[in-house]
């Protein structure tokens, strides 16, 4: 059968891609502004709504489930559908997902800059959010796994077990974090407290970056980059590997969150062990993915595409050597409350996931809408512009980090605070925080290039032919 069957739901596919691009655009903006609130205070423009504390949960929200969320699920439903030759369970199921997904973004962007949070990092959504995330997920869930039961291929590919992972754990991951007894129609009291509760928000919080910003992506990973290369993946046995030994390694790491903490000593070494352990088949997907590439390298040259291709899989080897290492009790003493923390999570939300979004679109905007590109000149163009932008932000965030890390540790000849007044490092911090503001600016505008170049090709008329 044809990969091309026009029996295949598109229309979902391209109703999530332009969710993608618009809250892209939008969470990123939120981005700039944060930062440039911490270059220069009076951007919160005296508002309690637009205080750093209301936009924070906003702009990661908006960029972790918003704009990733919607990348993911255009990349599954484009891809799922023809790796088992059958179109989606069900078109009404697909919607409800689609749907629903928007309202809940919406409601988080009308929530969180009132205030109404629950104070959880990555789960801040009042309790009827959460409920409203669970039944759209199951949805999402019934659609998946109904359409894995129709298939007409046997052999399940290894996108796919990626892409399984996503929806058993966040499942599990979002029920239990959420579970609460509600007070209001706004406020609720978590069912665990204390150090019980630090422990499941960041066994949730951890895993959430795992099987949502990870395993979903390098499942689009072993789908796209093969197709984009017109090469086979270079070891399916590595990929199946590679699989396994992620997601079991995986969910025992977040408690390296909690190091210096009330935690257990044995729970936060358990953490640290399994978080270097991790390196390993995080290593062995990157090699996979480059190594896809042997015999195409030539290709860079011309390929966009690629270019996006080979600095996201850099930037996932870059992000899963780093985050074991700052898991390391001696390390984490420097980096723990620092910017070098900021910089390793946009490395990978940017680096890692952003870039694979944008080689994912620039593929997928052609084949939906049976257009042409409209400018690989363009692509190019925001290929660099993205990658510089990035390079700044991390590098200036690695910079600042490790500063303030050794600030805040320094004595004087006497064993008193060599740096007593936390203003002064503050302060210190400023000219890396206008170097951050400029490298968002610079990959928040190439996403508008982007969004541009996909709107010509969308719009543009129907090939001849066609």
């Amino acid at each position: 059968m044809a990969t091309d069957s026009p029996n295949y739901d598109d229309a979902v596919v391209r109703k999530f891609i332009i969710a993608t691009v618009v809250w892209g655009a939008v969470g990123m903006l939120v981005g700039v502004i944060l930062a440039l609130q911490l270059a220069w205070w009076p951007a919160n423009l005296g508002l309690e709504y637009t205080t750093f504390g209301r936009l924070r949960p906003l702009h990661t929200n908006a960029v972790i489930f918003a704009f990733t969320g919607n990348f993911i699920f255009a990349g599954v439903y484009y891809s799922l559908q023809r790796l088992l030759k059958v179109r989606m369970f069900h078109d009404v199921l697909s919607n409800i997902h689609f749907w629903g997904w928007q309202l809940i973004i919406v409601a988080a962007a009308i929530t969180l800059p009132l205030g109404l949070s629950q104070g959880k990092e990555y789960a801040e959504l009042i309790w009827p959010i959460d409920i409203a995330i669970a039944l759209v997920w199951v949805a999402f869930a019934v659609n998946f796994f109904g359409t894995i039961a129709t298939r007409k291929v046997k052999h399940l590919y290894v996108a796919i077990w990626f892409y399984m992972s996503m929806v058993i754990t966040i499942t599990v991951l979002h029920v239990v974090n959420s579970l609460a007894l509600p007070a209001t129609l706004t406020r609720s009291y978590p069912m665990f407290a204390g150090m019980t509760d630090a422990l499941v928000q960041w066994w949730y919080g951890h895993n959430a970056v795992g099987f949502l910003l990870t395993t979903p992506i390098l499942g689009l990973m072993y789908y796209f980059v093969p197709k984009t290369a017109n090469r086979p993946v270079y070891s399916y046995r590595l990929s199946i590997v590679h699989f396994w030994a992620l997601v079991f390694l995986y969910i025992w790491a977040g408690p390296h969150h909690l190091l210096y903490s009330a935690l257990p000593d044995w729970a936060q070494t358990l953490g640290m062990v399994f978080s270097v352990m991790l390196i390993a088949p995080s290593w062995g997907g990157m090699l996979n993915g480059l190594l896809t590439l042997r015999g195409a390298w030539d290709k860079l040259r011309t390929d966009p595409l690629l270019k996006f291709w080979v600095v996201a899989i850099s930037f996932y080897g870059m992000s899963t050597f780093e985050g074991p290492m700052m898991s390391i009790r001696s390390v984490n003493a420097l980096s723990h409350y620092t910017d070098w923390t900021i910089g390793h999570v946009h490395s990978g939300a940017l680096g890692w996931v952003g870039m694979s979004a944008f080689a994912c679109l620039y593929w997928l905007v052609p084949k939906v809408w049976n257009r042409r590109l409209h400018s690989v000149e363009l692509a190019t163009t925001h290929f660099w512009m993205a990658t510089i932008g990035i390079v700044l932000y991390v590098v200036a965030m690695w910079v600042s980090g490790i500063t303030q890390g050794l600030m805040w540790r320094a004595v004087d000849e006497g064993g008193q605070l060599a740096w007593p007044n936390f203003m002064d490092t503050v302060t210190t911090m400023i000219p890396f925080y206008w170097i951050r503001l400029a490298g968002g600016l610079l990959y928040l505008s190439g996403l508008l290039v982007m969004a541009w170049n996909l709107y010509k090709t969308a719009t543009a008329p129907e090939p001849k032919g066609a």
